[in-house]
C-alpha cells in the first residue's frame, strides 16, 4: 500500500514538473515575441534580440525595448485610428527594426558609456508583415521593407519623444499605403 502512496506522490511529481516546464517555455515564448495591443493595432514583435539596432545607451534593454514597442503601437493607432472602420483593426508582425542614429561609445569620468548619433547616414528602417482585418475576413495583407533616408529633412514639430522618426515613418507608410485603399 505505502508503495502505491509513493509511485502515486512520484507521478504527481514528474506531471507537475512536466507543466512547470511548459509553462516556462510559453512564458520563454511570449518573451521572445513580445505583442503591444493598442485601439485597432496590435504588433507581434518578432525575435526582438535579433534586431538590426534597438540598443539603449542610458536605460535597461528590456525597458526600453517595451516602451519603444509601446511608442511605435500607439503611433500607429493614432495615424489608424480615423480611418479604421470599428470591425476593422490592423496587425503587423515585426521582423527587424534599426532606429536612427547609431550608438558610439564616450569616455567620461572613469565610466566608458554610449550616446546615440543621430545623422542622415543612419535613417530608421523597419520590416514587417501586415494585414487589416474587418471582423475575421482579412482584406488587405503585404509586407514592407520601410526606409526614411529623407528623415533629418522632415519637420516634427515640438516633437522631442524618443522614436519621433521611426513614428513618422511608419505614420506615413499607413497614410500613403493603407488608408487610401480603405
Amino acid at each position: 500500500m505505502k508503495i502505491g502512496y509513493l509511485l502515486f506522490a512520484g507521478m504527481l511529481g514528474v506531471m507537475s514538473t512536466g507543466c512547470a516546464v511548459a509553462t516556462e517555455e510559453a512564458a520563454d515564448a511570449a518573451a521572445a515575441n513580445p505583442i503591444t495591443t493598442v485601439g485597432k493595432v496590435k504588433i507581434e514583435w518578432q525575435n526582438p534580440d535579433k534586431y538590426r539596432d534597438i540598443r539603449t545607451a542610458s536605460e535597461l534593454q528590456k525597458r526600453f525595448q517595451q516602451r519603444m514597442f509601446e511608442s511605435l503601437t500607439k503611433a500607429l493607432d493614432q495615424a489608424s485610428s480615423k480611418v479604421l472602420k470599428d470591425k476593422e483593426k490592423l496587425e503587423l508582425v515585426v521582423t527587424d527594426v534599426d532606429l536612427a542614429g547609431d550608438l558610439r561609445p564616450t569616455f567620461g569620468k572613469a565610466a566608458v558609456s554610449e550616446i546615440r548619433v543621430v545623422k542622415d547616414i543612419y535613417p530608421p528602417q523597419i520590416n514587417f508583415t501586415y494585414r487589416v482585418l474587418d471582423g475575421d475576413q482579412v482584406i488587405m495583407v503585404g509586407s514592407e521593407k520601410l526606409h526614411d533616408l529623407m528623415f533629418m529633412n522632415r519637420i516634427y514639430a515640438n516633437d522631442n519623444t524618443t522614436f519621433r522618426y521611426e513614428e513618422g515613418m511608419l505614420k506615413d507608410w499607413f497614410n500613403k499605403t493603407v488608408a487610401p485603399k480603405l
